[in-house]
């Protein structure tokens, strides 16, 4: 074994050094006073300190789409990346949520409002609510997300019928210290902290303590003939409070059970039965703390699949969302501070949305769509990041794969364009931001237009990135079985033509039309592939870069009505219209659209110029893009396309070196042989039937 091991002491001293280090300890009343007058932000709510764990791990302000992408989102820090969502919809999505917390935690109204995060299913909706929390942990563990909570000690020395396992006692719903003053001169402290508080919010604590702690507060008052220094002195002590899911405090996940067996105990809590025969049925003593907004409280309540719930159920959130209490059966109000976000799929919320009476509820809800990612390039990264977080049997991933897969899903997503200057796949790929400058594409408009015509919005149906990713690991094992050490397209299209009819999620009414985006599919990574051999077979730069500057020399005095020197006879001529339009024809510019296309590459290199930078037609992608297609043009007459797919002559020199171009361009040397061969024979078809 060779390199660093970690031993026994240098585990425990990383694990000593990511806890508080006052994790365990307890202090005194007076300390916490002390605590929150110098940093006051200790006493925030739950939707302040939530809007603050945002801003904490980074933000980044995209001005094109005027929208702040936070980091725990967008890299995941706490991961190295492992957990990054992709695509602008979703972190526009994401955005909406934070913008929401941060209007709660202001008190305009969203912090008695549930959060439902509502999308098709695998749209990252669930993944997006499990990082929050997992981050949430994290930045109660930091300084600057420190909060608090106290614990009733030595109760027995003035309760006299306190059951001495009960000596001590944890504050059941976790509250903030401050609760223990009573309302006037906890206000004076509060009035205090405001004036030193750097925030866009105000701290505001108008709870009550909840009933067991009241009952303790009650007694101590009244033995201590209502000194409430002699109280907090003697009996109560300040700890660290950390959100931790795994023991419910502070977070809480709570997902629907059989519906015949709902009970709104699991939310509210229950009579604890081991506490009656000691306290009797009606003390506040004998109360389970134990559901889950009780378990949520200073933090995050999650509600998985929450409007499978019954109707009489969802009630209970009524008087949690707006009120901000909850009433158990048989027990006084609770109050509660913490945010609640809801997840749900499309049928539910069709269903609970058309129920009038879940009018009620439905107003208590602040809506947040995630919808299927619409950029085939981050869906692209989306099945890469999965790919990246398993363990992949050494097998190289061809280009265009991931990219061509992440196509077909977005085809299924985005609505038909109304125009017919627009198809689809021209739709798809603005979304990707492949608009062409000249080209009459507006994707804001195309959105625009989809919004109207969706039912609830674009992107909230079609086929599911799990789909897809469970395609990309079948046709992955499958390459592994029959010793293929790549996995293309090609692969990857059989298995989306085998298994689309055998998912479950997809309806059947879709598989028609599904077939077709996916042979639109096929026939743009046929025109990706031949590019790609096009590019191995008649690259040559020098000769790009001599075609390149001929064609502005051009360009120039087409634009300039200027005449050009002949480069065989020196004499003056007028641009050669035949060879400038034999370039702009490789990308389809029509007759009408040509001089604007001349009048761009023209300001691209005057603009080139004026920075010092020498012309270069690898920098511009359309005119690099419309020389190598002439190029092929001129020389592809002369290549033989029967060697590119004739096995037998893999050994050929030349086709040596065309494999080795393509490796170059990321293909397996297995992998460019299948492409030569793929690509060869589509040209060789054309050839003929040209």
């Amino acid at each position: 074994m060779t390199g660093d091991i970690e031993t026994l002491e240098k585990l425990s001293t990383d694990y000593k050094e990511s806890m508080p280090a006052d994790l365990r300890e307890t202090k005194s009343f007076d300390w916490y006073l002390e605590a929150v007058y110098e940093d006051p932000k200790i006493a925030r709510n739950a939707h302040q300190r939530v809007a603050d764990m945002f801003d904490y791990y980074g933000t980044t302000y995209d001005e094109t789409e005027g929208m702040v992408e936070y980091q725990l989102a967008s890299e995941d820090p706490l991961n190295d990346g492992e957990n990054t969502f992709y695509g602008k919809v979703i972190h526009q999505s994401i955005h909406e949520f934070v913008n929401k917390v941060k209007s709660g935690a202001r008190r305009l109204g969203p912090e008695r409002r549930i959060k439902l995060l509502l999308g098709p299913v695998g749209s990252g909706k669930s993944h997006f609510d499990k990082q929050v929390r997992r981050y949430f942990e994290d930045y109660t563990l930091r300084d600057e997300g420190r909060m608090y909570t106290f614990k009733w000690t030595n109760l027995c020395d003035v309760i006299k019928d306190q059951d001495p396992a009960d000596d001590t006692v944890r504050s059941p719903m976790n509250q903030d210290p401050l609760v223990l003053l009573p309302l006037e001169q906890r206000q004076q402290v509060i009035d205090d902290l405001n004036e030193n508080l750097d925030a866009p919010y105000t701290i505001q604590n108008e709870q009550a303590l909840d009933p067991e702690s009241e009952f303790y507060m009650d007694r101590l008052l009244a033995h201590y003939d209502d000194d409430l220094q002699q109280v907090l002195e003697n009996h109560v002590e300040i700890i660290r409070f950390v959100a931790d899911e795994n023991k419910r405090q502070g977070l809480e996940t709570f997902e629907p059970k059989d519906k015949k067996n709902q009970d709104e105990t699991e939310l509210t809590g229950d009579v604890n039965y081991s506490k009656i025969a000691i306290y009797g049925e009606s003390d506040p003593r004998a109360f389970d703390y134990s559901g889950a907004f009780c378990n949520a409280n200073r933090g995050i309540f999650s509600g998985e699949e929450l409007l499978k719930l019954q109707r009489e159920f969802l009630y209970d959130f009524l008087h949690a969302t707006q009120e901000q209490t909850i009433k158990p059966k048989n027990n006084p109000r609770i109050d509660i501070d913490q945010v609640i976000v809801g997840r749900t799929n499309m049928p539910e919320y069709k269903d609970k949305k058309g129920d009038e009476k879940m009018e009620a509820f439905n107003d208590r809800t602040k809506r947040i769509d995630f919808p299927y990612v619409l950029s085939y390039e981050d869906e692209a990264n989306i099945y890469q990041k999965m790919l990246n977080n398993a363990d992949v049997p050494d097998i190289n991933v061809e280009p265009h794969t991931l990219e061509m897969a992440g196509l077909f899903g977005v085809l299924t997503r985005i609505e038909e364009p109304d125009t017919e200057t627009v198809d689809l796949l021209s739709k798809a790929k603005a979304y990707n931001g492949e608009i062409d400058e000249g080209d009459d594409i507006d994707p804001k408009k195309l959105r625009d237009e989809a919004a109207a015509k969706a039912e609830i919005g674009e992107g909230m149906v079609g086929i599911s990135p799990r789909f897809i990713g469970d395609e990309i690991a079948e046709a992955i094992m499958d390459s592994k079985h029959r010793q293929r050490g790549f996995l293309s397209p090609l692969t990857v299209f059989n298995f989306f033509e085998e298994n689309l009819e055998h998912h479950g999620s997809i309806p059947e009414d879709n598989f028609e039309k599904y077939y077709r985006y996916l042979e639109t599919v096929r026939e743009e990574y046929r025109e990706r592939a031949i590019e790609d051999v096009r590019h191995a077979l008649a690259y040559d730069i020098d000769e790009i870069q001599r075609q390149g500057e001929k064609y502005m020399d051009h360009v120039m005095a087409y634009i300039d009505d200027d005449t050009i020197e002949d480069e065989l006879t020196g004499r003056e001529q007028e641009p050669d219209e035949t060879f400038l339009r034999s370039v702009e024809e490789k990308l389809d510019i029509p007759e009408d659209r040509k001089e604007s296309f001349r009048q761009e590459v023209s300001n691209w290199v005057s603009r080139r110029a004026r920075e010092g930078e020498a012309f270069n037609p690898q920098d511009n992608e359309r005119l690099r893009r419309a020389l190598e297609r002439k190029l092929w043009e001129d020389k592809k007459h002369n290549i033989n396309f029967s060697a590119l797919v004739s096995a037998n002559e893999f050994d050929d020199d030349e086709r040596s070196s065309w494999i080795d171009a393509l490796m170059e361009q990321g293909y397996s040397e297995e992998g460019a042989k299948e492409v030569l061969e793929f690509a060869g024979a589509e040209v060789a078809k054309a050839e003929m039937e040209e």
